[in-house]
């Protein structure tokens, strides 16, 4: 039974193989792509209207919907960027990358490896751009961070639902995988690279990013066929690593798309 507004949450523990998630598109594209994953939703009474569709799906599976108030969204969340509504999911299994590049499609593919990056809004933002380019896929490293932070989920829009999650064994297997499937993999560095728009990019190409500061670790830069930067003015030492990747990404499309 649903409680008053006036009632104060009682948010119950997550469980270990579910996220919380906020933010009206990210909860919307979670629920369009995995409706069977929704185990709970929590949202203000002036959000009905907007998600009768997920609180009609909570209804025919059984779920619980629970109408609070924003402080009590702020305190389910850890955010005020709610936007009205929290929702609890199942979190999607990662990919082992063997099965992963075997499900692959021939032909021109690009990925992400995320080396080091952990920001859950920069990673929120390298998935909407992720998203919007195409990219098939983002490669975690062994001990790296998943990307279902609900932070990182609500920064990437509906990002989140369309580029899967990959989990690397070590770094070195990895790139020999990797090389198997035919690609080719380029190391992203703020200075002493080749210019991006100075190469033609591989069909199917891994950019490799490394954490601002520390940037891509010094061993795997040099298993990558090369090293490239993207030009600028000077004004500025360089992008963020989520600005980033949307310009290595929309420069492959070019060349690729």
């Amino acid at each position: 039974m649903n409680r008053p507004p006036s009632a104060p949450a009682r948010p119950r523990a997550a469980a270990a193989d579910e996220s919380r998630l906020f933010g009206l598109n990210a909860v919307r594209a979670a629920f369009a792509a995995r409706p069977d994953d929704l185990r709970k939703l929590w949202l203000l009474p002036e959000r009905l209207g907007d998600l009768r569709e997920l609180v009609a799906g909570c209804v025919a599976r059984r779920r619980g919907y629970t109408l609070v108030e924003a402080a009590d969204l702020e305190r389910l969340s850890g955010s005020q960027h709610h936007e009205g509504v929290v929702a609890a999911f199942r979190r999607p299994e990662e990919w082992p990358l063997p099965a992963f590049l075997a499900a692959l499609p021939p032909g021109p593919v690009v990925l992400l490896w995320l080396d080091g990056v952990g920001n859950p809004h920069n990673i929120g933002a390298i998935l909407r751009a992720a998203a919007h380019f195409g990219a098939a896929g983002l490669l975690l490293p062994e001990a790296a961070p998943g990307i279902w932070s609900g932070a990182a989920v609500r920064v990437a829009e509906g990002g989140a639902e369309a580029v899967p999650a990959v989990r690397l064994g070590p770094a070195g297997a990895a790139v020999a995988s990797l090389r198997g499937a035919g690609f080719e993999l380029l190391a992203t560095v703020v200075r002493g690279g080749e210019s991006l728009y100075a190469r033609p990019l591989p069909a199917r190409c891994v950019w490799v990013l490394g954490a601002e500061g520390a940037g891509v670790d010094p061993a795997l830069a040099a298993a990558c066929a090369a090293r490239v930067g993207i030009p600028g003015s000077g004004r500025v030492e360089s992008l963020n690593v989520a600005a980033a990747s949307a310009v290595l990404l929309a420069e492959w499309a070019r060349q690729h798309r």
